[in-house]
């Protein structure tokens, strides 16, 4: 579990195929292998990934091939920033939303309005996941937690202030890029809970 308050803006280092349909990911970043360990569950851009080995700067994780066809992590390249995040403690605050790192969709960005103290990104909003995308509710957005802004029929809006656009991806990312989302999973027990009264 994790909240979507990233930690650490890192980079994807490189990848290893280690089979037909598996590779592994390695990626730089030396604020999260703090205390990271074999086997720590760590969020890179939103998907919950397990570290296996860790060094000074960096780990790797095993990535499978459902994940890259369910992800925009098959998309990175040497050198590209990454959001990265590790598992939440249970002594600590909870400053984003639940976020589970299981990605719903992936989307891509179709507008960036710049303002004086704040930009407006506007995403895609895939069909399968636009009935948990409301207005003024939770949204994670490559490991970002995010609030929605606005939410139409095929797209909707996210306000990003000046810290999250210096110290997250999405201060980087441009049009056509592709993030991966995951909703509010306290919606999708709701509908199931419900569907299964009716």
């Amino acid at each position: 579990m994790f909240t979507g308050i990233i930690e650490e803006l890192g980079e994807m280092v490189g990848w290893t195929a280690t089979g037909d349909d598996s590779g592994l990911i390695a990626i730089r970043g030396k604020t999260v292998v703090d205390d990271l360990k074999h086997g720590d569950s760590i969020s890179v851009n939103g998907v919950c990934l397990t570290a296996v080995e860790i060094s000074a700067d960096g780990f790797t994780a095993d990535v499978m091939g459902e994940t890259l066809r369910r992800s925009s992590l098959g998309e990175l390249h040497p050198g590209d920033p990454v959001n990265l995040e590790r598992a939440a403690r249970l002594d600590s605050r909870l400053g984003g939303h639940l976020v589970q790192g299981h990605v719903d969709g992936v989307a891509r960005i179709v507008g960036r309005e710049p303002a004086e103290q704040w930009t407006t990104v506007r995403f895609e909003l895939p069909a399968a996941i636009r009935r948990y995308v409301v207005e003024k509710g939770s949204i994670t957005v490559d490991g970002v937690s995010l609030t929605v802004m606005e939410a139409g029929a095929d797209t909707f809006s996210v306000g990003l202030i000046p810290t999250t656009l210096s110290l997250t991806t999405l201060g980087h990312k441009q049009i056509g890029d592709l993030v991966n989302l995951e909703v509010d999973v306290i919606a999708k027990y709701v509908e199931r809970l419900l569907g299964e009264r009716s």
